[in-house]
Parts: structure tokens; C-alpha cells; sequence
């Protein structure tokens, strides 16, 4: 029992997107991406912890504003095994719908998420000026910073998510992508972002409103967590 407390339990840190004063996409009827990042994120909180195999922490528990830099700190300083910023975006064209998951590429995938990536890095503007306008030199360092077996084990946290949100949700075509985003720079933490869907959309909106669907959206993502770390992700750490 003495080894039992000398190992905790991997540390999960989930990213509610946005939050305080911005409220990060505003759908078409009103409702703000930070309402819903934070109330998915609680749920899958409750999910994960009821499993008793995870620490799980929020990088924040209620509406206050964190910039990007600092969420990444917090996963840092934690400990984490596990990073996973939760979002429900934007895009310009109101029929694109459905869940994605994202990793962290100094080359975006497709210019869809060249674009999502460069909204979702410029919510800095609420934030610390520095962090606005990161140059291209500085982008390519950081990026070749993260470790192979990082990006490795973003990977395959990314495919258990597709995976396992394909069974009960609309997904986006393709929905394994990849591009910089600032908030998945922690060098040495696997982390993926989750688009749970898109407030631009009317269907999706509805969906992210309903408990109902936040629910079904937890479960999908819990079981994606715990095969990534059936699969070894533990090992990724320390």
C-alpha cells in the first residue's frame, strides 16, 4: 500500500475555452462557446473522476479569463499526464457542423484550420500583448521544442477521440486535423484540442445546449481518455 500512495493516479487537465470577459463564439441564438466549453468540461470531469483511475483538474472552474500561455502553465505546474482544451467554434460558412479533434502541427492540415487555429490564437488580444503576434521564428522553435513522443502520444489520444466520438456524434469530415495552436504548445504534455461542435451552426448550437448531448459528449471523451492511457499514455510521462 506504501508503493499504492507513492504512484498517484495520472493527472487529467481539462481547458474550457475562453471565459471572463471573452466570451469566446457566439452562436445564433445567443448562447456563448464559454458557457458551453465549461458545463462539457464539468461533465467530463464528473465522468472521469467516478472512474477512480484519474486526478482530473479544470484549468477553470467558473467564468474568468485565463489567457492561452497561462492555461498551458497551469497543465505544467499540475503535472499533467493529459491536456484537453474543450471548445464549440466558429466558422464562417453556417453549414459546417459536427465534432473534430486537433493537434499541434507548425503546418496546418487544411486552410479551415489554418484559419480556426489564427481566431483561436488571437483570443490573446483579451490578454497579454506579447502573446498577440507570435513571429514565425519563435512559432518554428517553439513547435520543435515538443518532444517526439508527445506529438506521438497527441496522436493517439487524437485518433481514441475520433474514434470514440464517431460512435455517437456528427463528426467533421476528416476530423483528425492538425495546426498551431498556442494552447496545445506544452512541450512536455500530450494535448489535444476538441472542437465539440460549431455555434456558427443552428443544429449544432441546439445540440451543445442540451445537457443531454453535453452528456453524450462526455461519455465519447471519457472512453477516448481511458483507452488512451489503456494504450500506455501514462508512460508518455515523468
Amino acid at each position: 500500500r506504501a508503493n499504492e500512495k507513492a504512484t498517484p493516479l495520472p493527472l487529467v487537465v481539462l481547458d474550457p475555452g475562453h471565459g471572463g470577459k471573452d466570451p469566446g463564439a457566439i452562436g445564433i441564438s445567443g448562447t456563448y462557446e464559454k458557457h458551453v466549453a465549461l458545463a462539457a468540461a464539468q461533465e467530463l470531469r464528473r465522468r472521469l473522476l467516478a472512474t477512480r483511475r484519474y486526478r482530473v483538474e479544470l484549468t477553470r472552474g467558473r467564468d474568468v479569463f485565463i489567457a492561452l500561455e497561462e492555461r498551458v502553465a497551469i497543465a505544467r505546474r499540475r503535472g499533467a499526464a493529459l491536456f484537453v482544451s474543450m471548445h464549440a467554434d466558429a466558422m464562417p460558412d453556417p453549414g459546417v457542423r459536427g465534432a473534430s479533434v486537433y493537434t499541434l502541427n507548425e503546418t496546418a492540415s487544411d486552410g479551415q484550420t489554418a484559419a480556426l487555429a489564427q481566431r483561436e490564437n488571437a483570443s490573446d488580444r483579451f490578454g497579454t500583448p506579447h502573446f498577440q503576434n507570435t513571429p514565425p521564428e519563435v512559432a518554428r522553435i517553439l513547435v520543435s521544442l515538443v518532444r517526439q513522443e508527445t506529438r506521438t502520444g497527441s496522436a493517439r489520444m487524437a485518433k481514441s477521440v475520433v474514434t470514440s466520438l464517431g460512435r455517437d456524434v456528427k463528426l467533421l469530415p476528416n476530423p483528425a486535423r492538425h495546426a498551431s495552436f498556442m494552447v496545445l504548445k506544452a512541450a512536455d504534455i500530450p494535448s489535444v484540442l476538441v472542437e465539440l461542435g460549431f455555434m456558427s451552426n443552428r443544429a449544432d448550437e441546439a445540440d451543445l445546449r442540451r445537457p443531454a448531448h453535453r452528456t453524450k459528449l462526455a461519455g465519447a471523451m471519457a472512453r477516448a481518455v481511458d483507452a488512451y492511457f489503456a494504450a500506455g499514455g501514462e508512460r508518455l510521462t515523468g
